[in-house]
């Protein structure tokens, strides 16, 4: 895919960069390896952290034998990736910010739409990009790159998409507010976060499992999935057990970040109004009482929990 003039910025400088990634502001010229631009600025130690851990063992990674058929029904096995299949528009801008080995943006990569997948690993990136390469997938582009200086155009995209992500960096509040400056007046930020009170289960597992020395973890419906693929099933325990950073949010938490940042609250997924189940994922919510957000999160030990307590949050940039 060609690098889209008007998506990419400079790391540094924020300035503009042209079509050989020459920033026309500070005059730094960013290499491409293998057709994935090189935009990541140094982080910090505890970014630096993460980021070889994903290195060493790039998340989530791709069984044998695997083509675009096989992507697209495993994708499609979640409810939630076909929601936001069909609510984002057949011709709009994406970024995934924290895209692993970039699955969700090879599901997305349909129709007219441009993606832009960036992540903290080369390994993982190098991943994707292979894949797209396997499945003729093209209007994907995989960037390599920092959150703290993250190389996205202000008010470029349609839609910002984080999961899976700011949980594991060092302030995942000030995060956030980057992820923000990259979606247009109008567009929608999607964030998944670990739910506080989901992520107990995993977290009991967790500590059965150090007691062990990970030989036994008991519960995990993923690693029993997992059973004949070895390297995906070790992948899957350092990313969910063993892991350097982790932090864990609440609703309301995720509710006032929005509010700071200029982003209307939408929704949540798994809903935490009762009976609400939307055939569009940017459609508003009903009003919601504070209590029953409290129940639904109780509730997604359950539901959540057995998978990592993983919680989706919608808005829309005001504007």
């Amino acid at each position: 895919m060609a690098v889209p003039g008007d998506l990419l910025t400079c790391p540094a400088c924020s300035g503009p960069l042209d079509i050989e990634l020459i920033c026309t502001g500070c005059g730094t010229a960013w290499p491409a390896p293998d057709g994935i631009p090189a935009l990541r600025v140094a982080g910090d130690d505890r970014t630096e952290t993460v980021r070889l851990f994903y290195e060493t063992a790039p998340f989530p990674g791709y069984p044998p034998r695997d083509n675009l058929a096989w992507l697209r029904a495993r994708a499609e096995r979640s409810r939630f990736a076909r929601l936001l299949d069909s609510s984002i528009g057949g011709d709009a801008r994406i970024a995934e910010i924290g895209c692993g080995t970039g699955q969700m943006s090879l599901y997305l990569a349909r129709a007219d739409r441009t993606i832009v997948a960036l992540d903290l690993s080369r390994a993982a990136l190098e991943l994707g990009a292979a894949a797209a390469r396997r499945y003729g997938v093209e209007p994907v582009l995989f960037v390599e790159a920092d959150l703290s200086h993250l190389p996205l155009r202000r008010d470029a995209f349609d839609v910002v998409y984080c999961s899976g992500v700011l949980h594991h960096t060092p302030d995942p509040a000030a995060a956030f507010g980057r992820i923000t400056s990259a979606v247009r007046p109008g567009g929608i930020v999607v964030v998944g976060l670990y739910n506080r009170l989901a992520r107990m289960p995993l977290r009991l597992r967790r500590a059965v499992a150090r007691l062990s020395n990970y030989r036994w973890i008991p519960g995990d419906p993923v690693l029993h999935d997992r059973d004949a693929e070895p390297e995906r099933r070790e992948a899957w325990i350092r990313d969910q057990y063993r892991h350097p950073e982790e932090h864990r949010h609440s609703v309301a938490e995720v509710r006032r970040w929005f509010e700071a940042n200029g982003i209307d609250y939408l929704r949540t997924y798994p809903s935490t109004l009762t009976g609400d189940e939307p055939e569009d994922l940017f459609a508003p919510a009903g009003d919601e009482w504070a209590l029953e957000t409290w129940l639904a999160q109780l509730g997604w030990m359950k539901s959540l929990g057995p998978e990592g307590g993983l919680f989706v949050t919608v808005g829309r940039r005001r504007g």
